[in-house]
């Protein structure tokens, strides 16, 4: 995870939609951020999965990677503030996030480093279409929509391997934990690959990738 010590300062007279969020703020990917507990989803755009690659046929780079150092970039340059939109149905706050005033979704589209979430918001479109025109970022080569990555990593974790059953889940805070069958929470936890989840044969393997089992 790419953390950066920030503050998110809010005057007394803001708006009863805006976050009131103060201390460490965390990267989780190119679009999310953690504070103080407050999961954060930025509006409007789609980066890659933290795990994802772009362009297989040629460099093949880490493009996942490379989206969440140019957000936490963007915001170690000032003062961090959001306004909440939505939340989606992951029970995360769908923000409009700004640093010292500059707009962070709007950065990442212009980079390159997100697209634009057509589904649910026609905000960065024109920024998008620019940086395509100009290749830049994610443009620079082939690269999969990060909506459509995630179905087909959705479909290959559908079902454990022959034999597989321990499942290795990692939680919004970086915990590593896996659950065996027959644990309270095991029948819920959904094991993601483009997360770095897995499923594990054995408790050792579980325990040698830097899981730890649930104590419940």
């Amino acid at each position: 995870m790419i953390r950066t010590c920030l503050v998110l300062l809010l005057g007394l007279a803001m708006p009863t939609n805006a976050l009131a969020l103060s201390g460490q703020v965390r990267v989780v990917d190119g679009d999310g951020l953690v504070s103080a507990g407050e999961r954060i989803r930025l509006h409007g755009i789609d980066a890659p999965e933290l795990r994802q690659r772009c362009d297989p046929s040629g460099r093949n780079w880490k493009c996942g990677a490379w989206a969440a150092e140019m957000l936490a970039k963007i915001i170690a340059k000032g003062e961090l503030s959001c306004e909440a939109v939505d939340h989606d149905r992951y029970g995360r706050t769908v923000a409009r996030c700004s640093v010292s005033g500059r707009d962070v979704g709007a950065q990442l589209v212009r980079a390159g480093a997100a697209m634009a979430y057509r589904r649910y918001s026609s905000d960065y479109i024109a920024l998008e279409d620019q940086a395509r025109a100009q290749g830049r970022g994610l443009w620079s080569g082939e690269v999969t929509a990060p909506a459509e990555y995630r179905k087909t990593a959705k479909r290959v974790a559908s079902a454990a391997p022959s034999g597989c059953k321990i499942k290795g889940n990692i939680s919004a805070k970086g915990t590593r934990i896996y659950h065996v069958p027959g644990q309270r929470h095991y029948l819920d936890t959904r094991i993601s690959p483009n997360k770095g989840e897995a499923y594990f044969c054995t408790e050792t393997e579980a325990r040698a990738a830097g899981f730890r089992r649930s104590k419940r």
